[in-house]
């Protein structure tokens, strides 16, 4: 039964759909991990760190997987490292600021949300994150496989992207901390260095650097067609960050916690893209931030 369909099929496509499936498994497994591990300690920072290092792991797997040879390319090797700079740089931001702090404000907004069906509800929510993990996995894969001789410009373009995000998320999340530890900035919101561009630059950069496997992937005039698929990164970065359990549940927690400064805040700043105040000149001039 299954050598004629491995005769039809191919071993090749065989072996990549059976390394696809236990690849979203151990996603899967590994999420249910985090639900136990945040509801155990009480500290849903865990939930970001373990799927950080998840995406991590997985995206380093599938560069690395081989497909047509056993001889890694410079292409692998490449968007596999980024993919780790990435992963170890934020995984270990989360883990340090889960260690030292206490709930997550999002899942503390969805606690109070979901109420009584809290805990199944995160469980099938983590799964969905689980999803969105294993495309992105994915979309690393694809990049690292575009079949060309060495690396060229998209290949350099790609790592600059990366580079810059990984640089610019790191930048938001110190200042952000060194805002935090102030005592008299307990009840104060946020609006310096990068975060006077945006509410949630973090989250700008996060989606910035899923950007750079795309360039690396999509090759426009030529005939690998499966790098397309590697705009579903930065899409389903997008629809999770500004739609789902990023700056929704965090924006609430802020509304409730600061009120009106955070108010304030919104009218003058964009949400998630960066760019000037929306208010007139004579506005911004008439009120600083508080």
């Amino acid at each position: 039964m299954i050598r004629p369909i491995r005769q039809h099929v191919g071993l090749e496509v065989i072996d990549t759909i059976v390394a696809a499936l236990v690849l979203g498994l151990a996603l899967c497994a590994g999420m249910a991990m985090a639900w136990r591990v945040a509801l155990r300690t009480d500290r849903s920072g865990w939930i970001d760190a373990i799927w950080t290092f998840a995406v991590g792991g997985a995206g380093g797997a599938a560069s690395l997987f081989p497909l047509e040879s056993t001889v890694l390319s410079a292409r692998q090797l490449l968007v596999g490292s980024m993919v780790a700079l990435w992963s170890l740089r934020l995984g270990v931001h989360i883990s340090i600021r889960t260690a030292h702090g206490g709930d997550d404000p999002r899942y503390r907004q969805l606690r109070e949300e979901w109420g009584a069906q809290f805990r199944p509800r995160l469980f099938w929510f983590l799964q969905v994150q689980a999803a969105v993990a294993f495309a992105l996995a994915l979309a690393v894969g694809v990049a690292a496989h575009r079949p060309t001789r060495g690396l060229d410009g998209r290949d350099v373009l790609g790592v600059l992207i990366l580079l810059v995000a990984v640089a610019g998320e790191g930048v938001a999340d110190r200042q952000l901390s060194a805002f935090r530890k102030r005592p008299a900035n307990t009840a104060e919101v946020c609006t310096r260095g990068l975060w006077r561009f945006s509410r949630h630059p973090n989250y700008f950069f996060e989606w910035f650097g899923w950007v750079g496997y795309a360039v690396v992937a999509i090759d426009p005039g030529g005939p690998y067609a499966p790098g397309w698929a590697a705009l579903a990164a930065p899409a389903m970065m997008y629809w999770l960050l500004v739609h789902v359990s990023g700056i929704p549940p965090l924006e609430a927690h802020m509304l409730r916690a600061r009120g009106d400064r955070f108010r304030a805040y919104q009218a003058k700043v964009n949400a998630f893209w960066p760019g000037p105040s929306r208010l007139p000149a004579a506005h911004r001039r008439s009120e600083e931030f508080p």
